[in-house]
């Protein structure tokens, strides 16, 4: 077997070289114990691990590693969409939102075990506005955060993404949008419109509890605006799998969306912010398009 791993030394609370170099020695090491053909490369800039798992891809890697957070995924993820590789995650971001819907081993060494002796199994992949995502996308307060977050490169982790929440949570102010699915149209006015393949956004925020990441579908969920003070309260549900009993939080199970809301329109996917001058935004599935070994 040839594995590629991909560590990304920017990604989690300790995003720095020396750190991911200490990544990069332990999956050597790692792998040369499970008798496999590793090469273990590093990440220079934003979109370089696509383009390192597209070349270890086409090069005949039997898996490819990606160990980073939901960014890293996001990025070797379309590289293997659409493809036969397989890709397997070692736990190393912020959130790492699909670890925890794949059940990724915390301990890197075991989650690089798994990646070698699991067998692989495909998962469904979302696209919104032309971009795909494999866990969570959205537009909204979710999306103001992580452009806020992403814009400030500091405090990282789950500490510096909660003071970001809490501070925007009082000036955010919710977006009138219209929904279309299966040609019925529906307006809105959401403070928080979140397309969910995986449950979770990362670090026990389940946002959408019900989701499952091979059922064909997406969870399209709506969150009426309320209060600071209110939504501030509500926030304890995300982490106790009952967000969606919450009053003006409404789930639907879908595979395509059209969002047509005042342009440009500020989404992410998989945590990471993009904008679209174009409306509506579509939103759809792609069953089973991606081989995970988890």
């Amino acid at each position: 077997m040839r594995v590629a791993v991909i560590v990304n030394p920017a990604a989690g609370p300790i995003p720095n070289l020396d750190h991911g170099r200490r990544r990069a020695t332990l999956a050597a090491a790692v792998l040369r114990e499970q008798g496999v053909d590793a090469e273990v490369m590093l990440t220079e800039r934003p979109g370089h691990a696509c383009d390192l798992a597209r070349a270890a891809a086409h090069g005949g890697a039997h898996v490819i590693v990606a160990w980073g957070g939901d960014g890293t995924i996001n990025e070797i993820g379309c590289a293997l969409a659409f493809t036969g590789t397989p890709m397997a995650i070692v736990r190393g971001g912020s959130g790492n939102g699909l670890a925890y819907a794949l059940g990724v081993p915390r301990d890197p060494a075991a989650a690089l075990r798994q990646a070698v002796t699991a067998p692989p199994r495909r998962i469904d992949v979302g696209e919104i506005g032309g971009r795909l995502f494999f866990n969570i996308a959205g537009i909204g307060f979710d999306a103001h955060v992580a452009d806020r977050f992403g814009r400030e490169g500091r405090n990282r982790g789950l500490r510096g993404y909660a003071s970001v929440v809490a501070r925007e949570l009082f000036t955010y102010r919710a977006m009138p949008c219209r929904l279309t699915i299966e040609g019925c149209e529906y307006e809105r006015r959401a403070f928080l419109l979140t397309v969910a393949n995986g449950p979770q956004w990362g670090n026990g925020a389940r946002v959408a509890p019900n989701a499952r990441l091979d059922d064909g579908l997406l969870d399209l969920v709506t969150v009426e605006p309320r209060s600071p003070l209110a939504a501030a309260w509500q926030i304890r549900r995300l982490f106790t799998g009952t967000f969606g009993e919450v009053r003006g939080v409404t789930t639907e199970r879908v595979s395509a969306v059209e969002i047509d809301a005042p342009p440009p329109v500020i989404f992410h996917v998989d945590g990471q912010p993009a904008s679209s001058d174009e409306s509506p935004l579509k939103v759809r599935v792609h069953p089973g398009a991606l081989y995970v070994r988890a």
